[in-house]
């Protein structure tokens, strides 16, 4: 039985689900977070395969909860997925009539919360969920595209900063997920792998990843 106890951010549906799902079936003991009810439905199923801690609220909010009930049940985390993200509005606008207010929760989701949840819990390895549009300029993604690259700027610096933590910045690529269909309403994703085709790759970069590095999973590749 594998004894690394997994947080996952965003974990009641996409990819945070079937990652949970993965390392359930491997028995590792799991903290789930996401906003909805649904994360209630997915410890109810990862429950039969391994011990589940549902923690149901927003991130941003919640943080402080979801790192003390992680530490009451397990005593620890030894890998946390950052993997919970905010899109913002659907259709995507463009940058400059992008509301600040908006602009404000996609950074609060995507780049504080995940570093709060790190000074909570402080495990031994950090996948941080990223983007390519982390990486490039694509009208109407800028608010996303922005956080995610300031995420992955703050992840090469607990690199620096963290001795012994492995930090990890993981690309899925192109998924069909209900949050890339929200991104580009209208357009058929059917030709994009599913959620559960990517996780695996996932789960084999988080084994086998030495050292702190931003990666591509393998079916998004």
């Amino acid at each position: 039985m594998n004894t690394d106890v997994i947080l996952i951010t965003g974990a009641s549906k996409g990819l945070g689900l079937a990652l949970a799902r993965l390392y359930a079936r491997r028995g590792n003991p799991l903290v789930i977070n996401a906003r909805g009810e649904e994360v209630r439905e997915a410890e109810r199923e990862l429950s039969k395969f391994t011990s589940v801690v549902a923690v149901r609220g927003d991130v941003s909010e919640i943080a402080e909860e979801i790192a003390e009930k992680a530490i009451a049940r397990f005593g620890r985390v030894d890998v946390l997925i950052n993997n919970a993200s905010e899109l913002g509005p659907s259709p995507m606008p463009s940058l400059v009539e992008h509301s600040w207010e908006s602009l404000e929760r996609i950074f609060r989701v995507n780049v504080i919360a995940p570093i709060h949840l790190i000074q909570l819990v402080r495990p031994r390895t950090i996948v941080n969920i990223t983007s390519d549009a982390a990486k490039n300029a694509y009208p109407h993604w800028g608010g996303y595209g922005a956080s995610k690259a300031a995420l992955e700027h703050a992840s090469r610096t607990l690199s620096a900063e963290l001795e012994g933590v492995r930090v990890l910045v993981i690309d899925p690529g192109d998924m069909n997920t209900e949050m890339h269909r929200l991104a580009e309403p209208g357009v058929n994703l059917s030709r994009l792998p599913s959620a559960e085709e990517v996780a695996p790759g996932i789960v084999e970069r988080i084994d086998d990843a030495g050292d702190s590095v931003r990666l591509r999973a393998a079916a998004g590749a």
